[in-house]
């Protein structure tokens, strides 16, 4: 969560493009919408549950970013997809990539039979990467050629013009970014949240996560939000709400900003699975 994350996936190129490619993906027209190619055809058609041992054991590689092993601890990866209930072979979008942490967590996560697009604008691709001296952009990309993840896509656009099929989707990850919709403008956040809904098959699943805020505190200044509101507006988008305590850190204090220092980026965190209901 680097700066404004509502002003980062709101701005950037109108642009979905396939990584490391030197031509823009094709597109085909779907109900007079360009669209994304489909590039993992064989994405959801051979679903298996997920191997939290095989990923415990490939995130354990020495190849990994030793940045991303500092926030394991935190960010309980495996846990973490074991309760959003992702599958191998199911096809997902990481919104607000970032640095690339859950991108490859996600692409060992659904192996070769999945596929993961990668959403990030060229705006926040050009922010620096936390605790390192690179861009946003550089450390995602390095991490893709590093680790050959190869069923990983790139798409550089924002919310607006994602490319993407609606109910395409199987799974779909927001980490530490609904608060940056919410606090400026609620309404922002519902029509992402719908949109979003309207991207997931049928049983698709949004997994949210995000730095939980006391009501009557400045969560816009300290980029925090009550749990309760991002249900709430789940709700109204029309997915069904489960809820975790697995990232809670009751140490945490809720006045301070996510950035202070002396809470070395530990900050107590919802955890929702959102699932679209079944017809």
């Amino acid at each position: 969560m680097h700066r404004s994350r509502a002003s980062i996936l709101a701005t950037g190129l109108m642009l979905t493009a396939p990584l490391f490619a030197q031509t823009l993906a094709p597109e085909r027209v779907l109900n007079g919408v360009n669209v994304l190619a489909d590039s993992c055809t064989q994405a959801s058609d051979s679903r298996q549950a997920l191997d939290s041992a095989a990923l415990t054991r490939a995130l354990s590689s020495p190849e990994r970013d030793v940045t991303d092993f500092l926030r394991d601890e935190t960010r309980k990866p495996v846990q973490t997809l074991e309760f959003l209930a992702l599958e191998r072979g199911m096809r997902v979008l990481d919104l607000y990539a970032a640095g690339g942490y859950y991108t490859v967590v996600l692409s060992q996560a659904v192996g070769e039979s999945g596929c993961v697009f990668a959403q990030n604008t060229q705006r926040g691709r050009a922010f620096i990467e936390d605790r390192q001296a690179i861009t946003q952009g550089e450390a995602l990309d390095t991490k893709i050629r590093t680790a050959n993840l190869n069923n990983v896509t790139q798409l550089i656009a924002p919310t607006t013009s994602l490319g993407i099929a609606p109910e395409s989707l199987d799974f779909i990850l927001l980490t530490l970014t609904l608060h940056d919709y919410a606090n400026p403008n609620p309404q922002r956040a519902r029509e992402l949240l719908t949109m979003l809904y309207s991207l997931l098959k049928a049983g698709g699943v949004l997994g949210i996560s995000d730095h939980v805020g006391d009501e009557g505190n400045d969560n816009h200044a300290l980029h925090r939000m009550p749990e309760q509101q991002a249900i709430a507006l789940a709700l109204e988008a029309g997915f069904e709400v489960t809820s975790s305590d697995l990232l809670r850190v009751h140490s945490d204090d809720h006045s301070r900003s996510v950035f202070d220092p002396r809470l070395a980026r530990i900050t107590d965190r919802f955890l929702l699975r959102l699932l679209k209901p079944a017809r």
